[in-house]
């Protein structure tokens, strides 16, 4: 049965780690967690005469570098001078070259967010009038393409990583002290220590191609890499390595020294290796809360520490069922798992479970903010699944614990019965002094020697004596093989160890599925700041049309299902007022390019007055701009703004926005 236990073993551990590369293959690049919310000149305005500067707003304060905004004009030249500035709050500008001509011109930028992921896009406003434009601003979505998956590659492999080193060597230390010398153990704690060195590495020469370029040749780019050094990510992961060196030094005791050491010698040692232990572990986990969704928004003061708890629970909890799991499958027969140990770890993960819920309800409500955020937001949405794999696991847990109590029995009513048979060994080996007294076999003639009355010792003795000590090395090194097998029989017929082995490695799968989802839920924007972007946008749009400058400008997301499907139409309705308007109409790719699509229907709706749909019908002016002039809206109320888009000849979709006008 052991035979054929290892191959399953390893074919559902890899069909696992699939699983989580498909849920991060399939993750979008991370999400804007810093919304554009305004700009100067605005979203497809047209201006009289050129601007002194480009301006934008965000959500929150970002960092930028010397090329974080270009300004192209319709040619595609660079017409920005100077570097990006912060002119205000959360407002950045950069300055324009002097006398530009009238034109259609792009505004591409590029920044990274205060919680360390990128953001980029960009759109075009006119001066004078709207013309043709060949500006690219690059295939490359921030965050996209080769290096952005290498990077949320590399993010999953340091978290995995971190779990099982801090949770495996917890488990040795806490749960089962005789596993420090378990070679599969030790192989398994040291596979994390160099799982999250490699990838710590690998995200450090990342970093700066991830941010800016997103060329993969831009990754050993030592320029770049001096930039990474100066941010507070790259502070962050430079730190990790740091601790990395004090984690190679506390492996080494622990499967070096201390497990050499008598068990009632490993006391002192014990208090050591926990304390020295839990300081590298929360500054491991550190390095992740002071880079990341913690250090930025509400409460930073709290939420950084309340995140390495739940880091560190997260590692003692999934960290120690690895650990446990190659235990019952590869510890020696000499050397099982023993039940006390299983009992151990139960209450180390249900504390972990606690630790994981208090911190969990403090994070969701800090990072969603409200209830309509969980169903409305992509982050709401992965924060469902992650809340019901862990009840799940907690389900299986609850499994696994049923079958340690049964194993418990069953050792408990064996105990017995091994002291009786060794008691029965021990007389069997130690004869009564009546037997001693015979040491010579009857009608052998040999004496307590055992040789023969008159045996002479013949001149090739010392060679036969050598080939019967190779003989006898040979028979025990067989018969410690057959032993070993027999009691490894004996360990995989009990049906409560084979039980609880095969609920682990069930609760196991269901922990490297977690993992990977919490993965991509640590690059997506936070609920909260979503919705708070969305009404900055709308109470910005919705500003600008009482005021009567600029226009109110509609962003409607579409997807026909065929190839390239998918976009943005972005609206501008100016002065979105009563009477005539002007309608300016873009076709935006998913990587924020302008480009053309095969049709293009826009109608407007009044329902409470039972108006419409009014048709209009937009001009074709260049790739990916139409316009529309003299547009009546007869009055004032709620409009809604259908749009229909083709992408092919079967291929069309309609979507709707609803807006207020007048």
């Amino acid at each position: 049965m052991s035979q054929t236990i290892a191959p399953r073993f390893r074919t559902l551990m890899l069909l696992l780690m699939a699983v989580a590369g498909v849920l991060l293959a399939g993750a979008a690049p991370a999400s804007a967690h810093a919304a554009l919310t305004g700009s100067d000149p605005q979203q497809g305005a047209v201006v009289d005469k050129a601007p002194a500067q480009v301006s934008l707003t965000f959500s929150e304060q970002v960092a930028m570098s010397d090329d974080s905004l270009r300004v192209l004009d319709p040619k595609g030249n660079r017409v920005d001078a100077g570097k990006p500035a912060n002119v205000s709050g959360t407002t950045y500008a950069v300055r324009l070259r002097s006398g530009l001509p009238d034109g259609t011109y792009t505004v591409a930028y590029q920044v990274v967010s205060a919680d360390s992921h990128p953001v980029g896009g960009a759109y075009t406003f006119s001066i004078g009038a709207p013309s043709k434009t060949s500006a690219a601003v690059g295939d490359q979505t921030a965050g996209g393409g080769i290096v952005g998956g290498l990077y949320g590659i590399g993010r999953y492999v340091s978290y995995a990583g971190f779990v099982v080193l801090a949770g495996g060597a917890a488990f040795v230390l806490a749960c089962w002290q005789r596993g420090s010398g378990v070679r599969a153990v030790q192989r398994l704690v040291v596979s994390g220590w160099v799982a999250l060195t490699a990838s710590t590495l690998a995200l450090l020469l990342l970093r700066g191609s991830y941010t800016t370029s997103g060329k993969i040749g831009d990754v050993f780019d030592l320029t770049l890499l001096g930039q990474v050094l100066q941010t507070k990510t790259g502070a962050a992961l430079v730190s990790r390595l740091l601790l990395l060196a004090a984690a190679a030094l506390f492996v080494a005791v622990l499967f070096g020294e201390y497990q050499k050491r008598a068990d009632d010698e490993k006391r002192d040692l014990t208090f050591g290796l926990a304390i020295g232990g839990t300081v590298v572990a929360v500054g491991l986990a550190a390095s992740w809360a002071m880079s990341e969704h913690a250090s930025t928004g509400l409460q930073p003061g709290i939420a950084m520490p309340v995140d390495v708890v739940h880091l560190l629970a997260v590692a003692a909890w999934l960290g120690g069922l690895v650990a446990l799991l190659v235990a019952l499958y590869r510890a020696p027969a000499e050397t099982p798992v023993e039940t006390a140990a299983v009992r151990r770890f139960s209450q180390v993960a249900f504390g972990s479970v606690l630790a994981l819920v208090a911190t969990g309800t403090y994070q969701s409500w800090r990072q969603v903010g409200s209830w309509s955020a969980l169903t409305d937001t992509r982050y709401g949405q992965l924060l469902l699944v992650k809340v019901g794999l862990v009840a799940l696991m907690v389900g299986v847990a609850w499994t696994s614990r049923r079958w340690t109590g049964r194993l418990a029995q069953t050792a408990a009513a064996k105990a017995p019965a091994k002291a009786r048979a060794k008691v029965a060994a021990t007389a069997g080996r130690n004869p009564g002094p009546d037997a001693k007294a015979g040491a010579g076999k009857p009608g052998t003639g040999k004496t307590e020697t055992g040789k023969a009355d008159g045996d002479k010792v013949k001149p090739g003795g010392k060679a036969a004596k050598g080939e019967a000590a190779r003989r006898a090395a040979q028979l025990a090194r067989q018969q410690a093989a057959l032993d070993t097998a027999r009691q490894k029989r004996l360990r995989d017929a009990d049906p409560h160890r084979f039980g609880l082995r095969r609920s682990v490695l069930m609760e196991a799968g269901v922990a490297v599925v977690l993992l990977a989802v919490t993965t991509v839920l640590t690059q997506t924007e936070p609920g909260r700041t979503e919705t708070e972007a969305r009404t900055a946008t709308s109470s910005a749009a919705s500003s600008s049309s009482s005021s009567g400058v600029g226009a109110v400008t509609l962003d409607m997301p579409f997807d026909t299902g065929g190839k390239d499907g998918k976009g943005v139409v972005r609206i501008d309705i100016d002065p979105a007022r009563v009477g005539g308007n002007e309608l300016h109409i873009f076709s935006l790719g998913p990587n924020g390019r302008l480009r053309d699509i095969t049709e293009l229907k826009i109608a407007f709706t009044l329902a409470a007055k039972d108006l419409g749909p009014l048709p209009v019908n937009p001009d074709h002016v260049t790739t990916g701009h139409w316009v529309a002039s003299g547009v009546q809206i007869p009055m004032a109320g709620d409009w809604q703004v259908a749009v229909t888009v083709r992408t092919s000849d079967i291929d069309q979709v309609t979507v709707t926005k609803n807006t207020q006008i007048g």
